[in-house]
């Protein structure tokens, strides 16, 4: 892989208890000793929607433990990744002449910091959280399109979201259960979708996905995918299937845009 313009990936971030998976932790630590060494690291996760764009704090903050009903330990994870004032900066400039944003005192939430986590547990890489400011695909294909330039600045865009999340139709008691038609479904269809570059059916997945009222009752942890689409210029280049498999029947699949 190239180390002149960073790959762009989408992931799972699973639910504090990920850190208690050994298998997906391992995946996801693995994952990241593959990919060349980030700078810095912009992350749009699921959990945070503000329009218009918004931006992590450029000073110390306190995390988000934006979840509720775990174990007590999980209400102090520290991960304390240095600040990145001069990327948010760099943000702000390269959407300034079409979107407004805004610079805030927010830490991170569980969808930034429980899959950095794993990759990157020394919190030694420069962090900012930018927010999703709608869910409609194609304005998220725009913003990841005028945020591609940091890739050639040594910049690992992530969106951090779960191809399957149908969480009223799950079961937390097993996470090796199978998954449920629904979710193989539709997980098998989105993978098509990317990994054969149609970024034309997966913008119309309201009409053209199977199952999505359960897969997607609500549909924020799928569409950080359209701002890594749109860094990696429309899914023209290669793809890699990086993580696949199932916990708790929900899709773990995860990729690598090169």
């Amino acid at each position: 892989m190239s180390t002149d313009q960073m790959p762009t990936v989408f992931l799972g971030h699973g639910a504090p208890i990920l850190l208690e998976d050994q298998r997906w932790m391992g995946q996801l630590a693995q994952w990241a000793q593959e990919l060349p060494r980030p700078e810095a690291i912009v992350i749009v996760s699921a959990h945070w929607e503000h329009q218009p764009i918004a931006l992590s704090s450029i000073e110390p903050a306190p995390l988000i433990y934006d979840f509720g009903g775990f174990d007590p330990k999980y209400y102090s994870l520290r991960y304390d990744a240095p600040t990145a004032p001069a990327v948010a900066s760099r943000i702000a400039n390269l959407l300034s002449d079409t979107t407004e944003v805004v610079q805030t005192q927010r830490g991170l939430d569980h969808g930034a910091y429980i899959p950095l986590m794993a990759m990157y547990p020394e919190a030694d890489i420069p962090v900012v959280q930018m927010s999703l400011p709608t869910l409609r695909p194609e304005p998220l294909l725009q913003v990841g399109e005028k945020i591609a330039e940091l890739r050639h600045e040594g910049v690992l865009i992530i969106g951090s979201g779960f191809l399957t999340h149908g969480l009223p139709y799950i079961s937390m008691a097993d996470p090796d259960a199978p998954a449920p038609g629904w979710s193989a479904d539709f997980d098998l269809w989105a993978s098509n979708a990317v990994m054969s570059g149609d970024l034309e059916s997966l913008c119309d997945f309201e009409h053209r996905a199977p199952a999505l009222r359960y897969a997607h009752p609500t549909t924020e942890h799928l569409v950080p995918l359209f701002v890594v689409a749109g860094a990696a210029h429309g899914l023209t280049g290669p793809v890699e299937n990086t993580i696949d498999g199932y916990w708790f029947g929900l899709a773990k699949r995860s990729f690598t845009f090169s």
